[in-house]
């Protein structure tokens, strides 16, 4: 039986129209904010009120060799990461390879440089030599590895070999995502495996490997400072070099974070443009997609 509901009177419209809309409160949510401004605040006195001399921090904001040190880790950044990509594509590619011996050396790879400390292998590099005193093709020319292997280069090898493992499986997830349709005709109008992937596959990629790609890209400007334990001149090592001299310690490791957190905030704000960038392609055919469906419906 279907209910049977009464008319609503005048006068209950005129009442409903008069009452006052309240709106909920949540007051679980402002006593977290006055919790958390709490916190805050007397993190900021503690800094204010700490023995910290802010006029040394100002003084060495600019250093010479802060600058220097700057410059050493945006290079080394720039440079590593370029490795890790270039490693990352290439491994990737043979990971998916129908080939055995090419899989199977990707697979080692991504294996041993994911499995092993970044610190351990960054010690690996910059000892070779107790390995190989030279390197070179015996009888043609070679060097001694102590005079190859320095510190830049120890660092360029570790950070970028150990960035091309976990780039090789952001770019594989990246592939993946591509529908196998795309592939299958792109050989159906007579591409070769690597023509597909350069023009089709790894394109449409892009949106799927470009966010962790950008957070792999920020974590490297950090991941430098490891590089100080091999002596390489990076902001961190500067850094270190002047407290030790100085013993202003709290003042320069402020120094370095206040660096750091520039360049990561500059990045993230490209990162940002980059993934618009890549997206709106993605967003312009879904909108097609619908006004299509719309136009049939």
């Amino acid at each position: 039986m279907s209910a049977i509901t009464s008319p609503v009177s005048s006068r209950d419209l005129a009442a409903i129209a008069r009452m006052r809309i309240v709106p909920r409160r949540f007051y679980g949510r402002w006593i977290a904010a006055a919790a958390i401004l709490g916190v805050l605040g007397w993190l900021v006195l503690a800094f204010a009120k700490g023995d910290i001399a802010w006029p040394v921090v100002a003084q060495f904001f600019t250093a010479p060799a802060i600058l220097s040190g700057l410059s050493n880790t945006l290079i080394m950044t720039v440079c590593a990461m370029a490795l890790g990509i270039v490693l990352g594509v290439v491994f990737a590619i043979m990971y998916m390879s129908p080939n055995p011996v090419l899989r199977g050396v990707a697979l080692f790879y991504i294996w041993f440089f994911r499995g092993t400390p970044l610190l351990l292998q960054l010690l690996l590099w910059f000892n070779l030599a107790l390995v190989f005193p030279t390197i070179g093709i015996p009888g043609l020319f070679s060097w001694r590895t102590i005079d190859v292997i320095g510190p830049f280069m120890a660092t360029l090898l570790g950070l970028g070999m150990n960035q091309g493992a976990y780039t090789a499986e952001v770019v594989r997830g990246g592939i993946l995502s591509v529908d196998a349709g795309q592939t299958e005709a792109a050989k159906a109008v007579g591409m070769t495996r690597l023509t597909t992937l350069r023009r089709i596959v790894l394109p449409q990629a892009m949106r799927v490997i470009i966010p962790p790609v950008g957070n792999e890209v920020i974590s490297m400007v950090k991941l430098t400072s490891v590089a100080s334990v091999i002596q390489y001149a990076e902001i961190l090592r500067n850094a270190q070099t002047i407290y030790y001299a100085n013993a202003r310690v709290i003042e320069l490791l402020i120094v370095a974070a206040g660096w750091y957190l520039i360049v990561v905030t500059v990045l993230q704000i490209g990162q940002y443009f980059l993934e618009r960038h890549f997206s709106k392609g993605r967003g312009e055919r879904r909108a097609r997609r619908v006004a299509v469906q719309e136009d049939a419906a």
